[in-house]
């Protein structure tokens, strides 16, 4: 079933309910980020951009009558408990709260392949493969110009020297891209280089002092 497709009856409404969770919640999230993503190219405005599961404040699965969902009701609804998210967090923030304070106070510099990396990964994830095609051979190409010269390089030569290999297959899946045929090997191929340069980034980011 897919998210806003009609149930026929109370019984298959909730026989769905019970069986619903994250996935159904995913799917859900990648519907209103499509239109949020439609409503930024609308308004020429940089600054829309879509959400993920960690911004929920709440998470709740439910149905009802047009009517009622339209006015933010349900017929029956439940919440959600994201039961990984706590064991994620005690892991990656710490790290991740030691990294924020050396980049507010200077004593790391931020790169530029990091934030196209990312800006690479939020195409990829929402399925916009051409633009994530694209993106990942500047972020590449960026790696590429900025971590030969960073106090960590003598720790990622392996990974820069991979890098450096992938680069003919992502400027072939860019090229396919901009021409309106990126085929499921460049898909792959853009989806492969950008998670090396994330390898690289994360290994970038624990070599260097906090």
């Amino acid at each position: 079933m897919e998210v806003g497709d009609p149930l026929r009856s109370p019984e298959e409404a909730a026989a769905w309910l019970a069986g619903a969770g994250e996935a159904e919640l995913a799917a859900g999230l990648g519907v209103l980020n499509r239109a949020l993503h439609a409503h930024r190219l609308a308004l020429a405005d940089p600054h829309v951009h879509g959400i993920g599961r960690r911004d929920a404040l709440v998470a709740r699965l439910g149905y009802g009558a047009g009517e009622e969902v339209a006015d933010g009701l349900w017929t029956d609804a439940r919440e959600l408990i994201d039961a990984g998210s706590g064991r994620r967090r005690s892991r990656r923030i710490p790290a991740a709260q030691a990294r924020l304070a050396a980049l507010l106070t200077g004593r790391q510099l931020p790169l530029a392949c990091e934030e196209l990396a990312l800006r690479a990964r939020l195409d990829l994830d929402e399925g916009r493969e051409r633009e994530a095609a694209l993106q990942v051979l500047v972020a590449l190409d960026a790696a590429l110009a900025e971590l030969p010269a960073d106090p960590a390089a003598p720790t990622l030569v392996d990974r820069l020297s991979e890098l450096a290999d992938l680069h003919d297959g992502v400027a072939a899946a860019a090229a396919a891209a901009l021409a309106g045929r990126l085929d499921a090997a460049g898909q792959q191929a853009t989806a492969f280089a950008l998670g090396r340069i994330e390898a690289a980034l994360r290994a970038r980011a624990a070599a260097l002092p906090g």
